[in-house]
């Protein structure tokens, strides 16, 4: 039976640092058969594969190997700490998360101060961003968790909702809708709309539409929430948006009005994302459970 040890821990980081079994064979100086069958007799092992082989493309680290080559780093650390006292300890153990870029202004500054204050032994950084870059980077191991809507991930994600949010209907006070009251999808179409030029948001916002057989008008698609808001407040259409900033006017102080849409199916989850399935890293797990505390909302 192999049981793995440092010289394997070295062979996978090097690897996971390469990006290439050539390139790590060089570092290592080892044949590049030798540190291929290494690597497979470890996958073996280990019950899970580490790298993705691509002919013609560097190898691509699977979740699992992420999670296995920065653990295997802080153990080669610990070791040559053990052998010379002298050695500088390692930077702590960094946790990266990802927001979705309409939520950051509301959730993500209370998650971080969250984070730091539950796990002070953790260097987190974040990165908000759109949903399209948010899912390539969880895929690339470059976010370990975010807080997104549950839009355009498969099931290589692993979710845990916090809370629904609704949709809301922004216009300017002396709009027709803002007399009507109860607002809908239906009444929705007989105004131009100002959606988000964000790819899946737009996307999503239309299907909510055509799920009835409904096809409205998109008069513009805005770069941000604030010009969104603009666009409404001066005239410009009806924005479409799940963000609702409290303020009632948009920057240049023009007034805004928002209007709840309560069609249940406009109702959207907003969740906690990381790519891969199987059990969590424990550093992930421990801030998952922070931020499930913190957001949660039954």
């Amino acid at each position: 039976m192999l049981y793995l040890t440092l010289r394997h821990y070295e062979y996978v980081c090097a690897i996971g640092r390469q990006g290439s079994l050539s390139a790590a064979a060089g570092q290592l100086n080892v044949s590049q058969p030798a540190l291929s069958a290494a690597l497979t007799r470890i996958e073996a092992h280990l019950g899970h594969p580490l790298f993705i082989r691509r002919r013609g493309a560097a190898m691509a680290v699977t979740p699992q190997g992420r999670r296995f080559i920065d653990e295997a780093e802080a153990l080669l650390a610990r070791a040559a700490r053990i052998e010379n006292p002298a050695h500088p300890r390692p930077a702590a153990r960094p946790l990266r998360l990802g927001c979705f870029v309409d939520l950051a202004p509301f959730q993500l500054a209370p998650a971080l101060h969250g984070l730091r204050v539950a796990l002070p032994d953790a260097t987190v950084t974040y990165r908000a961003d759109g949903f399209e870059a948010l899912i390539s980077a969880m895929l690339k191991g470059q976010i370990d968790i975010a807080l997104t809507y549950d839009l355009g991930m498969d099931a290589g994600f692993a979710r845990q909702r916090l809370f629904e949010s609704h949709p809301n209907a922004l216009v300017a006070p002396d709009h027709p809708l803002n007399e009507q009251g109860r607002i809908s999808l239906e009444t929705l179409t007989s105004h131009p709309l100002i959606l988000s030029e964000e790819g899946l948001s737009a996307q999503h916002v239309l299907g909510l539409f055509r799920r009835k057989g409904l096809n409205p008008v998109v008069a513009h698609r805005a770069a941000s929430l604030e010009i969104l808001r603009s666009l409404a407040a001066h005239g410009e259409g009806v924005g479409v948006s799940y963000a609702n900033p409290l303020s009632a006017a948009s920057y240049d102080g023009k007034p805004l009005v928002s209007l709840p849409i309560p069609d249940p199916e406009a109702r959207e989850s907003v969740v906690l994302a990381r790519h891969g399935t199987g059990p969590a890293d424990p550093l992930v797990a421990e801030a998952t459970e922070v931020l499930l505390e913190m957001f949660r909302r039954d």
